[in-house]
């Protein structure tokens, strides 16, 4: 399964990390509206990613719920018809949350960085380094937290859960 190094923080605003990720990526970002259901899924997380073309992609993945950068495994299986899958997967399994996002993705040599505005959440900035098969995660967690320190976010800011967790947390806690 492939794997990536993944970290998340915390942000004021997206605004001003998208200058310091362009450079550092050293192209134009690429927006993208994301509508993510989570299903029901003992052996990690199964989510549908659907986008506004109509696509999507199914996405399985594990990795732990820590603060610090994690190593992440998943892999992914694209769908033209994600209101049908998410249906289907719906009645099969059950949804276990729904995630909403407009995501601008920069991408600097291997490192993917998300600055993503969450509804009902605020603002987050989302690293994602990939390995190549085989290679040690360690190389990945010095990578991560060298972009994390350019785009100049603190360890204070990390964040352990996913995107769906901490919006179950905020309605169970209202």
């Amino acid at each position: 399964m492939p794997s990536n190094i993944e970290i998340k923080a915390r942000i004021k605003s997206v605004e001003p990390l998208k200058q310091v990720a362009a450079s550092l990526s050293g192209s134009d970002p690429v927006e993208i509206l994301q509508d993510d259901t989570f299903f029901t899924c003992e052996a990690g997380r199964l989510k549908l990613r659907a986008f506004t073309d109509g696509t999507g992609v199914l996405i399985f993945y594990q990795r732990a719920d820590e603060k610090d950068p994690k190593e992440s495994f998943f892999t992914t299986a694209p769908t033209l018809a994600p209101d049908a899958l998410r249906d289907t997967l719906s009645l099969a399994y059950g949804q276990s949350g729904r995630v909403k996002k407009h995501r601008t993705l920069f991408t600097a040599g291997r490192t993917r960085i998300h600055l993503d505005r969450v509804d009902g959440l605020g603002d987050y900035l989302e690293l994602e380094v990939m390995l190549a098969d085989g290679e040690a995660a360690e190389s990945g967690h010095q990578e991560a937290y060298a972009v994390m320190a350019s785009l100049g976010v603190q360890h204070s800011q990390l964040v352990a859960s996913a995107y769906v967790d901490l919006l179950t947390d905020k309605v169970a806690n209202q």
